[in-house]
């Protein structure tokens, strides 16, 4: 059912809570399936402050998908990797990936400013016309009937009139203080990590002259993190220590003992300070990430430590993955039952990455006098150790764990739950530049013309592979001769039986 068809006593077919980044995206990917969407925020335009300064490869994939690419190249730079120094500013260990765009053809790691980001993705919603946002409005209850609708209550930020919309899906992208959450009875579960540090992020256009990648002080007594994330930006974290407050460093001449080391010869006046906040680092993740027609996305989901730069990549991964779930749903492609994989797939990949963000965040933080004794003798060899620098730099996430759309079948080395990568086709194309947002069957062998027609009626692009390519070899590595790809680029199923992957195919049609 479209808009033009729909009466006021119809449901909704997905209200969004929360316009960051994680519910822009899930609107724009639903809006570009076709599905009717209303977005309710509690600000009436882009919330200001920066936030999240970092994603990777595998994300600015789904800024392509979104049609924003080329506007974030230009809001966002490339980060050359890591170097770990020690309370007195020594360099002792440098990861560095200058000029390595990896297996998707973009930078592997990239910072930015929130705010920038939040502005390209609300444009570029403007061009879905089956989405509409509602700013200044606070959604106070979500309730379901039992018979496939929830209530969504809310309150007008301006008038303070209480208003409610009936949706069939509601997708809770609204935080860390998720009303959404609380309204589905679920509970954070405490992964046991919390810290206290200081975020300073200050504008100038004066050149820092630093090296251009995340500088990582490994200091059990006042760690820190400095990053450029934009031409005049750049950001530190310090942690806390016991008894300090973010009101203690509310001017220039206060932070400057602690940026003083990156800041050396530049006048205070040429630094403006543009925020300094207190944010306390958790490591969480939700008990349920659904209940019934009802779902939880991004913080209300999960929460990890910002060490290795997740938090918001995790976000989107929810709405890339979930998305295209509910839109083949409302237009009866693929049955209700494939809801059940959101949860399924989402909340153990999240799980690893939380686990390994606590890892580095004590590794890097924690140990006392023996730690920082530890991390010199140890970080600066550790390039020594063979293929651990590239695993080091390496972009790449955990695979999918096994559902009902990822194959069952695994083995080492096996394609099954993994990103295709975009890889590319010509000179001038990639896989994400010829696909559709449907199924794929990437093939290294020819097709029947039967198999052709079996693909067709169900909406599965075939993209053959030459010998030689880099796809092709990606199947041989995986000792499969061709791959069944989902719309969010996660293979379904590879292996060698190409008719077998032609029957797999669900019916998906993309208009």
């Amino acid at each position: 059912m479209n808009r033009s068809q729909r009466t006021r006593a119809d449901p909704v077919p997905v209200v969004i809570v929360g316009a960051g980044p994680v519910g822009v995206t899930a609107a724009t990917l639903l809006g570009q399936y076709g599905v009717d969407c209303l977005v309710l925020d509690r600000w009436d335009g882009v919330y200001p402050q920066p936030r999240a300064v970092h994603l990777d490869d595998e994300i600015y994939r789904v800024l392509v998908r979104l049609g924003i690419a080329k506007q974030f190249a230009a809001v966002s730079r490339p980060t050359r990797g890591l170097q770990l120094i020690d309370r007195n500013h020594r360099v002792f260990a440098v990861f560095d990936r200058d000029g390595d765009y990896g297996r998707h053809g973009h930078p592997r790691a990239n910072m930015f400013d929130q705010p920038e980001l939040e502005h390209l993705l609300r444009t570029n919603l403007k061009n879905q016309t089956t989405v509409s946002l509602r700013g200044n409005v606070e959604v106070t209850d979500v309730a379901q009937d039992g018979q496939g609708r929830v209530r969504v209550d809310f309150a007008d930020g301006l008038t303070g009139e209480h208003e409610s919309v009936l949706a069939t899906y509601v997708l809770g992208c609204d935080g860390a203080n998720s009303v959404v959450r609380t309204a589905i009875g679920s509970t954070m579960e405490d992964l046991k990590f919390e810290q206290r540090w200081l975020v300073i992020d200050v504008a100038s256009t004066v050149e820092l002259d630093q090296w251009e990648g995340v500088h990582q002080v490994c200091d059990h007594e006042r760690a820190a993190t400095y990053m450029r994330i934009g031409d005049a930006r750049y950001r530190w974290e310090f942690r806390l220590q016991a008894g300090e407050t973010a009101a203690d460093f509310e001017s220039i001449g206060a932070v400057r003992p602690l940026i003083g080391p990156w800041v050396e010869g530049i006048p205070s006046d040429q630094l403006e300070l543009v925020r300094v906040a207190e944010y306390t680092f958790r490591a969480q993740l939700a008990d349920r990430w659904r209940d019934r027609n009802v779902f939880l996305l991004g913080d209300a989901a999960h929460l990890t430590p910002p060490f290795i730069g997740q938090g918001l990549c995790a976000g989107l991964r929810d709405s890339m993955n979930l998305s295209w779930k509910i839109a083949g749903v409302l237009s009866r492609d693929l049955p209700e039952s494939v809801l059940d994989t959101y949860e399924v797939e989402r909340k153990p990949h999240s799980r690893a990455l939380i686990r390994l963000a606590k890892l580095v965040g004590v590794s890097m933080t924690q140990g006392g006098r023996a730690g920082g004794l530890l991390r010199r003798a140890i970080a600066p060899r550790l390039h020594l150790v063979p293929g651990l620098r590239d695993r080091l730099l390496d972009s790449e996430t955990p695979p999918l764990r096994r559902s009902d759309l990822v194959d069952r079948r695994r083995f080492r080395g096996s394609l099954n739950g993994r990103l295709c990568p975009n890889a590319p086709l010509t000179n001038d194309t990639r896989y994400d530049d010829v696909t559709r947002g449907g199924f794929v069957l990437v093939t290294g062998v020819p097709l029947s013309l039967e198999q052709h027609a079996v693909l067709a009626d169900r909406g599965t692009e075939v993209l053959e592979v030459a010998p030689g390519s880099a796809l092709y070899k990606w199947l041989a590595d995986g000792k499969a001769a061709a791959a069944l790809v989902r719309p969010d680029f996660t293979v379904l199923w590879a292996g060698r039986d190409v008719t077998a992957l032609c029957e797999a195919a669900p019916r998906f049609l993309v208009a």
